[in-house]
């Protein structure tokens, strides 16, 4: 909250008060307006610390960057390893803020955070493209049900019937389909078997969650980059990659058949007309997987930052409202340029309204539970 302080001036005859309050206007318009993007305008001193999601690194990174010319005595670091050690470190008190792309608190961490409440920011939305190496062959089109057989390993070879039947004119290679899969504890992973249980029930065998029991044969790679890295050096190799990293890995991805029955390809708008069409709970957290809407792709991935209701400090609760304050304002702009998609404004404005519960003592916000 910003107090403006009006000073009174004594002044005798109308020429003078109209001089006062002339000068008075000019001192006015020259005043620091507040940042909108980076909430107070009054200038911080410390240093901030977070990990987890590597969907928001390379936003983390320019933000942070950028965030120097509205705090410069701030220090904002973010390390990526996947959202699973986000989590795992805020519990432990390693950061002040954590980046997750699996919100809530899945039900089997929620004791290593010790009964303590905590808020939920969404910052991003994007897609998680499903990547493939096939060379001379773009523009495949899969749905659930196929998508589940590359990653279960029941389809094996590229010119398998059930792709055929989808891609009718398209000559597909009788290449072995090789899996490439997270290796960490991963919220792409959390998000993308997600779409495989709403799009292909009954098909898909191996459940929902940051870590899966994939096939013997796939192959882990760390992070996104890690995934992406794998695809586009293996023959066959087919992958779930976030949509940033997989247009900086120059890789080739399908259309994907969404619960209205359209087919649509991975981009920055159906990424936002998805979350668009999400339900959003009390506590901010939602899902833009497998949502209605003809223009929605189904595999959408939505991130969090994760930070606790109550601080060790009022200049750390200042600090975190600040630079979320950035992220939810001023660092929406950036995204289309990174290959992420900006909030819906809904959900931008709830995640805005929310910043000044950081640091507060109110028992009705949301929890971890």
């Amino acid at each position: 909250m910003h107090r403006v302080r009006i000073r009174g001036v004594a002044v005798a005859g109308v020429a003078l008060a109209a001089a006062v309050l002339s000068l008075a206007a000019c001192s006015s318009s020259s005043t620091t307006a507040p940042s909108s993007g980076g909430g107070s305008a009054a200038k911080l001193s410390g240093t901030l610390n977070g990990s987890g999601s590597t969907f928001q690194l390379t936003f983390q990174q320019t933000a942070i960057t950028n965030f120097k010319s509205v705090q410069p005595n701030m220090t904002v670091n973010y390390g990526g390893g996947g959202s699973g050690k986000g989590r795992t470190d805020l519990a432990s008190n390693v950061v002040q803020y954590a980046g997750s792309d699996t919100a809530p608190i899945p039900s089997d961490e929620v004791a290593s955070f010790k009964g303590k409440t905590v808020l939920y920011f969404p910052v991003i939305v994007g897609p998680i493209t499903v990547s493939y190496n096939l060379s001379g062959v773009s523009n495949l089109k899969l749905d659930g049900p196929v998508i589940a057989g590359l990653f279960d390993g029941s389809i094996k070879s590229w010119n398998d019937p059930k792709i055929a039947a989808l891609n009718s004119g398209v000559k597909l290679p009788n290449t072995t389909v090789v899996i490439a899969r997270r290796s960490d504890s991963s919220g792409t992973t959390a998000n993308f078997s997600q779409f495989l249980v709403d799009a292909a029930p009954g098909v898909w065998k191996l459940g929902s969650s940051s870590t899966i029991s994939w096939p013997a044969n796939s192959r882990g790679g760390n992070g996104n980059g890690g995934v992406a890295q794998i695809v586009k050096t293996t023959a066959g190799a087919v992958g779930y990659v976030d949509y940033s990293d997989a247009k900086a890995s120059g890789l080739t991805f399908a259309s994907v058949k969404n619960k209205d029955g359209s087919y649509v390809a991975p981009s920055v708008a159906s990424a936002t007309t998805a979350a668009d069409n999400a339900t959003v709970k009390p506590d901010l957290t939602f899902s833009g997987i497998w949502t209605p809407g003809a223009g929605s792709y189904p595999i959408t991935y939505q991130s969090f930052v994760l930070v606790y209701q109550a601080q060790s400090s009022s200049n750390t609760s200042k600090m975190l409202q600040a630079y979320l304050g950035y992220l939810l304002g001023d660092g929406q702009k950036t995204l289309p340029s990174l290959n992420y998609a900006p909030l819906p404004a809904s959900i931008d404005q709830k995640a805005k309204a929310q910043l000044p519960m950081i640091g507060s003592s109110s028992s009705a916000s949301p929890t971890s539970s």
